[in-house]
């Protein structure tokens, strides 16, 4: 997705959840108005408020950076510079073919409230779930048909065709997660979504608390028997801005915090006290999404006019002061399937653009545009307004909290979406080019592809690609589907952003992916 990256985290994440506002309470410091400070503790900026903490349904990367701690999952990213995974529930994961994969789970993994070890039968009921309850994230498990149980600690993941993003997606991000079917079934009644209430946990920390808006404190599992997390306690605290989430780590509220890119600069020259400031390339997307069936932009010549009229470029160096990269398409550099250029040059032209409106006999064209409330977005939304009035497009902005943005597009949540015109997009994304590209075929349309964007080419690529093992034929499949998108008219690719991270050096050994995204397992107090 979604994510996505994420988170998501796509959207990895994508961006959910709600901001702190100025981030203290009544002029306290949260970690004098909430906590107190006790044994080993781990303070650290979520980027966003948790909507689920149910791995078949997550919303965004930062849940799944809860997930991590408190789950199970046959592999795991790696921490470090260099994108790998490492096994974790599985002793042993292997390809037998190129549509079965042999797992053996490691024994003595308990479910917290009496529900057993975890078993290979937790795996397929884990795993199937996403499918059989239809779930957002179901892409992520692709061409899934079901688990094989052989014995209580193995089994073979089957697929339909084979599906290469497996090993960078499915098991080692969010749908990875093993619930206990046991506590699932006993909580839900039918296996379907247990939101914010796990019945049952298996990794080394649990849910000791979680306030909305406020924190998520976690502590550890005293079920676990696997290897000792350096940490006490995890407190998360939910930080929607950068420049809120850049203060309160001044006010010593946090340890660990992502940072502005236009912050990035000052703090690496003059960093706070015992601070590491550390550049991280990320695997987010951001672009301005259109609506292509509101009736406003059905005609492909007045999205074309937009996508000319946007100078991306501009909007590096207003809404990140030129620290940024201009994006090529949704696939970030170093991920396989990356384009060199877009078909739309950086800065568009302006003469161009007129054409295009001019052909599509339209004036006093009057639009919104839909941005979440934080300094990024809107400063998008703005620059984005300054350039369309120079079309003749008056531009008006809604700038909407996090709850609300991220269900706009839903069909399932009202008829929002057919209001919907403009959006400043951004989805997380894994080192995949699969989770950059799912989220826009057809069968999205409502779900995440808020475009309405339908290419019955594209479909067919996104199915053909993942079964291809050789990258540089699989690479051209991606080129080609970011074409599609582009061609399309409703998609201006804006940027990658970037993942600058600082860290007390005091107080943690900080670990992340390469993204820059936390490991909090791997993390080590100092």
């Amino acid at each position: 997705m979604n994510s996505t990256a994420a988170s998501v985290s796509r959207r990895a994440f994508l961006k959910t959840g709600a901001a702190l506002g100025g981030g203290l309470i009544a002029g306290m410091p949260l970690s004098q108005a909430i906590w107190a400070a006790e044994g080993k503790v781990l303070k650290a900026r979520g980027l966003l408020d948790l909507k689920t903490l149910d791995p078949g349904f997550y919303t965004g990367s930062n849940e799944i950076d809860v997930m991590a701690c408190i789950y199970s999952k046959l592999t795991r990213y790696k921490p470090g510079s260099e994108w790998g995974w490492e096994l974790e529930a599985a002793e042993k994961v292997e390809q037998v073919d190129p549509t079965h994969i042999r797992f053996h789970l490691k024994k003595g993994i308990k479910f917290t409230g009496g529900h057993g070890e975890i078993t290979a039968k937790d795996v397929k009921f884990s795993f199937e779930r996403v499918i059989k309850h239809n779930s957002p994230q179901k892409p992520d498990w692709g061409p899934l048909d079901h688990v094989e149980i052989e014995d209580d600690y193995t089994g073979v993941v089957v697929f339909k065709t084979p599906f290469v993003p497996v090993w960078n997606v499915a098991f080692p991000y969010g749908v990875g997660h093993i619930v206990s079917e046991d506590a699932v079934m006993k909580a839900t009644g039918d296996g379907s979504s247990f939101g914010m209430k796990p019945p049952a946990f298996s990794g080394p920390y649990v849910l000791a608390d979680f306030k909305q808006s406020q924190h998520v404190l976690l502590t550890r599992n005293p079920d676990w028997l696997g290897p000792k997390p350096g940490f006490d306690e995890i407190r998360i605290v939910p930080i929607n801005d950068d420049k809120t989430a850049e203060r309160a780590y001044q006010a010593g509220d946090t340890d660990f915090t992502r940072i502005s890119l236009d912050s990035l600069a000052t703090f690496k020259s003059n960093p706070p006290a015992d601070t590491k400031v550390e550049e991280h390339p990320s695997l987010y997307y951001y672009w301005i999404g259109m609506n292509m069936d509101h009736p406003k932009l059905k005609d492909i010549n007045v999205r074309k006019a937009i996508q000319w009229a946007i100078n991306v470029p501009q909007i590096l160096d207003a809404a990140y002061a030129g620290q940024a990269e201009v994006a090529t398409g949704t696939i970030p550099p170093g991920i396989l399937g990356h384009r060199d250029k877009a078909l739309v040059p950086p800065e568009g032209d302006l003469a161009k653009a007129k054409e295009f409106l001019e052909k599509a006999g339209v004036s006093d064209l009057t639009l919104t545009i839909d941005c979440l409330n934080e300094s990024g977005s809107s400063t998008v939304a703005q620059t984005v307004q300054a350039q369309l009035s120079q079309l003749g497009i008056t531009v008006e902005i809604n700038v909407q909290d996090s709850g609300s943005f991220w269900t706009l597009g839903m069909e399932s949540e009202g008829d929002r979406w057919k209001e919907m015109q403009l959006s400043v997009m951004g989805f997380s994304s894994v080192p995949d080019p699969y989770y950059a590209t799912s989220w826009f075929v057809q069968a999205q349309v409502g779900v995440w592809n808020w475009e309405r964007f339908r290419s019955e080419r594209f479909d067919e690529l996104s199915a053909k690609a993942v079964t291809i093992s050789d990258p540089n034929e699989r690479a051209k499949l991606y080129y080609e589907m970011q074409d599609l998108m582009e061609e399309s008219g409703a998609y201006r690719f804006v940027t990658y952003g970037g993942n600058p991270v600082m860290y007390r050096t005091t107080r943690a050994q900080a670990a992340t992916r390469p993204d820059g995204y936390p490991l909090f397992l791997n993390f080590k107090p100092v």
